[in-house]
């Protein structure tokens, strides 16, 4: 039996964890920078932050809603990921080469291995963050008020928004991001009810992109973040997605919308696709 006060929290929950979820977000991420002036601090740091991430969203969800987050259980956790990860790294690779194949490469060099394992920190906390944010929060609490299709619509199109905020941002990419990232993401955990192989998936990309070929990531600048600098030709904005980087490229949107379909197709075979309840 739950007391008024638990109501009260339940009835505003959606504000209350998303507010947390963003507390928690800037905090990991102002750890990550600071422990950014030495690679294996940044490593350790990324994988405290996203530990105590997904620890701070399983109290919000006891505490405010109520529930388990069956969503980030253990017991899927490695095969989630693992599945996310190479799922990743083979649409990235993907895209670049297609970029490549098409002309979209000026040049490439070795960078370092101490920048490879500082993007490899971030990125792990960004993935881990972001998707409970915006999946395990928002889509999820959004999919109960109004359903899947509208869900996964509105989810998609306000991740993207956020990324406006990036510098070197253009509406372009923002769109891009929300149609292709957004929607591939929110698709992996509709299929599997799990954050896991979308955090593993969005990990893979975003470290793929800038920590192994320091490309430009949603707008923020590359170069120096990875083990290779692979300078792209930024005036071919449609092959290469120009300065806000491979993922506004038209290339990257067909390679991630193919498999977002594919998943979302499935998931509504297996009845993962959901009605209104409340």
């Amino acid at each position: 039996m739950t007391t008024p006060q638990q109501e009260q929290l339940r009835r505003f929950r959606f504000p209350i964890l998303f507010v947390a979820m963003v507390a928690v977000l800037s905090a990991t991420r102002g750890i990550n920078v600071l422990a950014g002036f030495n690679p294996l601090v940044a490593l350790v740091a990324g994988l405290l932050t996203s530990a105590a991430a997904i620890a701070a969203y399983v109290w919000l969800n006891r505490r405010v809603e109520g529930r388990e987050a069956v969503e980030v259980a253990r017991d899927a956790m490695w095969k989630g990921l693992r599945n996310g990860i190479l799922l990743g790294f083979a649409l990235f690779l993907t895209t670049i080469l297609l970029i490549g194949v098409f002309g979209g490469w000026e040049s490439m060099r070795w960078n370092s291995f101490g920048a490879f394992l500082v993007t490899m920190g971030a990125m792990m906390s960004v993935a881990v963050n972001e998707e409970l944010l915006f999946r395990g929060v928002v889509f999820r609490i959004l999919e109960e008020r109004a359903g899947s299709l509208i869900a996964v619509v509105a989810s998609s199109a306000f991740f993207g928004a956020t990324h406006l905020v990036n510098e070197n941002a253009t509406l372009w990419g923002a769109l891009a991001i929300g149609l292709a990232g957004g929607t591939l993401t929110t698709a992996g955990y509709m299929l599997t009810r799990s954050l896991w192989l979308p955090i593993g998936l969005h990990f893979a990309w975003n470290f793929t992109e800038l920590g192994v070929f320091g490309n430009a990531t949603s707008g923020t600048e590359g170069g120096d973040t990875g083990l290779l600098h692979l300078a792209l030709d930024t005036s071919r904005t449609v092959l290469t997605g120009g300065v806000f980087g491979p993922e506004a490229s038209l290339i990257a949107m067909l390679v991630c919308t193919v498999p977002a379909i594919l998943m979302l197709r499935r998931a509504r075979r297996t009845g993962q696709f959901r009605t209104r309840t409340r």
